[in-house]
């Protein structure tokens, strides 16, 4: 576990200290894996998947919403890059392709499913401390 955000944030390890050290090559899987499933489209996807299954290409875009064809496409690749997603595409005219979480997608799925219950759980804290925020005349 890292001590800190960047690697430049961490103080380094000491005898007594909380955490075990931290493998470099482990930080830099979780900095990249964060890096790419953090976004927004990413989340959508992850959570559609698990909500109705194996989804076509169109399907998906639908039922994400608000996603271009293009967005879609480098998003769904990536996922499928690091194992996350399942790319069927079946031999008929006109083509289908299919999408559907594999095990390591559905387990991510469920550790963002964390992150969902906590916003919902302090969803109104976070609404009063941005009116303050704004009421205070500052901008993020």
């Amino acid at each position: 576990m890292s001590k800190g955000i960047g690697s430049a944030e961490r103080k380094p390890d000491t005898a007594g200290s909380a955490y075990p050290p931290v493998d470099p090559a482990v930080e830099a899987l979780v900095q990249d894996i964060i890096g790419k499933v953090a976004d927004k489209w990413t989340m959508l996807i992850l959570e559609a998947l698990e909500e109705h299954g194996t989804l076509r290409f169109t399907q998906l875009g639908r039922t994400v919403g608000g996603i271009s064809q293009k967005m879609l496409t480098q998003t769904v690749r990536r996922m499928e890059e690091d194992g996350l997603v399942k790319r069927t595409v079946h031999p008929v005219i006109p083509p289908r392709v299919d999408y559907e979480l594999t095990a390591l997608g559905q387990s991510l799925s469920e550790a963002f499913c964390g992150v969902w219950l906590w916003a919902e759980k302090h969803r109104d804290e976070i609404e009063r401390a941005r009116r303050a925020f704004a009421e205070a005349g500052r901008t993020a």
